[in-house]
């Protein structure tokens, strides 16, 4: 029998075992794929897909020479931007403090605390954020304001307060998902190179700038680049749920995502729509390709490719 049907026989359970991955990967990834061509047509449901007449680029014009254009595509950068260094230096930190836990109960149970809000729906904790804001039964307006003798606030007219609120939400939700991931990590690291450490005197705080940092630098490498690819894509039920959809928080809660659902409510525009997925998916792509050539000059073995 010749080696290479013995070789299929021997790994044929493994491939019966992608096949499920794979038509999913399929149809939820790649099939979608071919809606890219909605963006360059003048899309008219009577004639369809591929009847509708060409629009060239006219649908990103119109993406671009809006009013609004400049803040959503500020809003989204800066949001995103933070968020991937607040939440990477805060999960890091959360890890290793997750690790220094001895007790195994605990240490689980502190790890289900923390990845809870990850599981929670949007809709959800936009309640439970409007339970906290409310200006008439809010928890602060009712009860934490009072005691430090501050007036009650309209946080949702009050667009200054949003950018810290939204961050605070994302780390909340976000920062649980991502500690685990390092914590899985740190726990793979070889103890012997502790070991060592305490034998040659350093301290805890050095072990962990010297040893654990250095070591998960992989994987923080990769997924901040993973991050950096998502940074033109924002969540949508964070900057449309959380703040209710409050007209007068626009300037400051808009991104491209919420605008295109907006336009696309309001007007049908779904080439436009479309015009803005290619858009992001494009940055999104020469961004990661960027991101990972900087840090291929400075470390072959952290980056993606």
């Amino acid at each position: 029998m010749p080696m290479a049907v013995k070789r299929w026989k021997r790994f044929a359970p493994l491939f019966l075992l992608m096949l499920p991955g794979l038509a999913y990967l399929m149809i939820n990834n790649y099939l979608p794929m071919f809606g890219m061509i909605i963006a360059f047509k003048d899309f008219n449901y009577s004639l369809g897909i591929f009847g509708s007449n060409w629009a060239g680029f006219k649908n990103f014009e119109y993406l671009f020479k809006t009013r609004d254009a400049f803040i959503i595509t500020r809003n989204t950068i800066l949001y995103n931007g933070s968020f991937i260094i607040i939440n990477t230096i805060g999960a890091v930190a959360v890890a290793i403090m997750l690790n220094e836990i001895r007790k195994k109960f605990f240490q689980r149970f502190y790890q289900s605390i923390i990845i809870l809000p990850h599981l929670i729906s949007m809709v959800i904790v936009s309640y439970l954020v409007y339970a906290m804001l409310s200006s008439d039964t809010g928890f602060i307006n009712q009860s934490v304001l009072p005691l430090l003798g501050i007036d009650s606030i309209s946080w949702y007219s009050s667009k200054e307060y949003w950018p810290y609120i939204l961050t605070i939400v994302n780390i909340w939700k976000g920062i649980g998902f991502l500690s685990v991931i390092y914590l899985a990590s740190i726990i793979s690291i070889d103890p012997e190179y502790y070991e060592a450490a305490t034998l040659d005197g350093a301290s805890r705080l050095q072990q962990i700038r010297s040893i654990t940092i250095p070591l998960i630098s992989p994987v923080i490498t990769m997924m901040t680049l993973l991050a950096i690819g998502r940074i033109f894509h924002s969540d949508f039920g964070l900057f449309y749920q959380v703040p209710m959809d409050s007209g007068i928080l626009a300037d400051t809660t808009n991104v491209i995502d919420t605008y295109v659902y907006r336009a696309l409510m309001n007007l049908g525009d779904i080439g436009m729509s479309s015009a803005a997925g290619v858009y992001q998916s494009v940055v999104g792509f020469l961004l990661v390709i960027l991101s990972n050539y900087a840090v291929r000059k400075f470390s072959k073995d952290n980056a993606l490719f």
